[in-house]
């Protein structure tokens, strides 16, 4: 398990201050306001994540508890008051002779991908969660404005919409798909253009590609990017529109020549937060 001063990112050494604004920080994800419009399933584990930062930030505010947790093994365990016992002796048998290779030829440990622990995991599952919390959203947000609408799975995207005409109108409303990505850069947007611009050709729809994530570059770098890929061919019909998306503040960089159904998705995007 991650230890707490991992769970509230701040260094062993943080202040008392410092810790109750990491704290403040990273509670303020899991509050129950901003998970009340998710499933049952997300809304549990936002409360046992709020849980183990409420039991870190009570326990490192704490200077007696905190003396007790630093002198603790990096495990991270409950203190446990109890005299130390010597190691006991490793009476194990002798591996048999078949086991007991030359060095090089034995098969190396597993080791982790670069940069990986524990922690890093229990950061990959908060961002998971984030994932799904924003896709969740996304979708809620898409049936609001088109009804029922029907998908076209596309490889890299967790949504696609293609919406069907209003009743007794020839206009059809533009494709819409959703990609979460953990950065928004120029590098996103140059992948996303080439995955989008594989879908069915459809010359009567434009389609309108946002880009979702906690993370975003300047809107020159943003913008930049746009303008490259706007030069190339769209072999998938229509105009395609590019929104990247600051899914923390669900402020957008939004192309002038973006339908009024972007601006729309987006005001209800705001609005749902």
């Amino acid at each position: 398990m991650p230890s707490y001063y991992e769970l509230l990112e701040v260094a062993p050494t943080a202040s008392a201050d410092e810790i109750k604004r990491a704290f403040r920080r990273e509670i303020a994800r899991y509050h129950p306001d901003k998970v009340q419009h998710l499933g049952k399933e997300f809304q549990e584990i936002a409360a046992v994540k709020a849980a183990e930062l409420t039991q870190a930030y009570k326990t490192l505010s704490d200077e007696t508890l905190r003396a007790e947790y630093d002198e603790l093994p990096a495990s991270g365990a409950a203190p446990v008051h109890q005299p130390s016992a010597p190691p006991a002796p490793d009476v194990r048998p002798p591996p048999p002779a078949a086991a007991r290779r030359p060095e090089a030829e034995r098969a190396p440990e597993p080791v982790p991908p670069s940069g990986a622990s524990v922690f890093h995991q229990e950061r990959a599952g908060a961002s998971d969660l984030v994932q799904k919390a924003t896709i969740a959203r996304f979708r809620q947000v898409l049936g609001t404005e088109f009804g029922r609408y029907e998908e076209a799975p596309l490889a890299g995207f967790q949504v696609t919409c293609v919406p069907k005409p209003a009743f007794f109108s020839m206009k059809f409303p533009p494709r819409v798909l959703g990609r979460f990505v953990p950065q928004v850069d120029a590098t996103a947007i140059t992948e996303t253009w080439a995955m989008a611009a594989r879908m069915k050709k459809d010359k009567q729809r434009d389609l309108c590609v946002f880009v979702l994530g906690p993370a975003v570059a300047s809107p020159r770098e943003l913008a930049t990017a746009i303008a490259e890929q706007r030069q190339k061919p769209m072999p998938a019909g229509g105009k395609l529109v590019m929104v990247p998306v600051n899914t923390r503040t669900w402020a957008a960089h939004v192309p002038q020549d973006a339908p009024p159904v972007v601006k729309s998705l987006l005001t209800r995007l705001k609005s749902s937060a």
